[in-house]
């Protein structure tokens, strides 16, 4: 009703940058979690833990919008980022390499600021499945034999505990899509989050109906390629 156009046209483009946007730091959030749970789970009441668990606690602390915020500053401040948008001006102009880095330079801080909303969660569910996996009869039995350390956590305790991290991941994109909506906002990233915010402003029903109905689509998407990747790495599915 507001731009006089169909919304499939409207949103196509936009739905492209918050995929864009979500997949990329869902992408950086998990290589963070991982190796950060990890070495808590092997470090476990010592001063890794405790300081790994300090860190965790302060940025659960921190909401969605003050994190946008405090890098929008930083990007006004110092000026090594921009503070919006996906590209500079006349960037269309120049050569693919110069283009993509330029898009990786606007992208940098959106995704920074994303994937440490979300690591907290996911470092503390794979601090705990990983515990839960090194106290296992087999870890011990395998310990026993003299493996290596790090090949007995990435070779053993590591796949024993993929089940309940990769049903995370369905739920982190989730997470992690819903907190981009917010952030695309705050940071100026041309994604679903800004057109909602204009169509609400503007009482367009169809087009904050059409994101909505977008990102439950991209929530099941998710889950979906969760439980996927559950049936092909654990047989145990498979069997039943």
């Amino acid at each position: 009703m507001s731009y006089h156009c169909a919304v499939g046209s409207l949103i196509w483009v936009r739905a492209r940058n918050t995929l864009l946007l979500t997949g990329v730091a869902t992408l950086l959030a998990w290589m963070m979690a991982l190796p950060w749970g990890i070495l808590e789970a092997l470090h476990r009441g010592g001063w890794v833990d405790r300081m790994g668990g300090g860190v965790t606690a302060a940025l659960l602390a921190i909401p969605d919008v003050l994190l946008g915020l405090l890098f929008l500053l930083f990007a006004a401040r110092t000026g090594w980022f921009p503070t919006g948008g996906m590209a500079s001006v006349g960037a269309s102009h120049a050569a693919l390499s110069e283009r993509l880095r330029d898009v990786a330079v606007h992208l940098f801080l959106p995704v920074v600021a994303l994937a440490l909303g979300a690591v907290p969660v996911l470092v503390r569910h794979v601090r705990s499945a990983m515990v839960v996996v090194l106290d296992s009869s087999f870890i011990a039995a395998a310990r026993s034999q003299g493996i290596r350390k790090w090949r007995l956590v990435y070779r053993h305790a590591l796949p024993a505990a993929m089940n309940s991290l990769i049903s995370l991941l369905g739920f982190s994109i989730g997470a992690l899509l819903s907190m981009s909506l917010l952030m695309e906002v705050v940071l100026s990233w041309p994604g679903l989050g800004p057109l909602m915010l204009e169509a609400i402003l503007a009482r367009d029903v169809y087009v904050v109906i059409a994101v909505v109905l977008l990102s439950s689509v991209f929530l099941v998407a998710g889950n979906l390629i969760a439980d996927a990747l559950l049936y092909w790495i654990d047989p145990r599915i498979r069997v039943t």
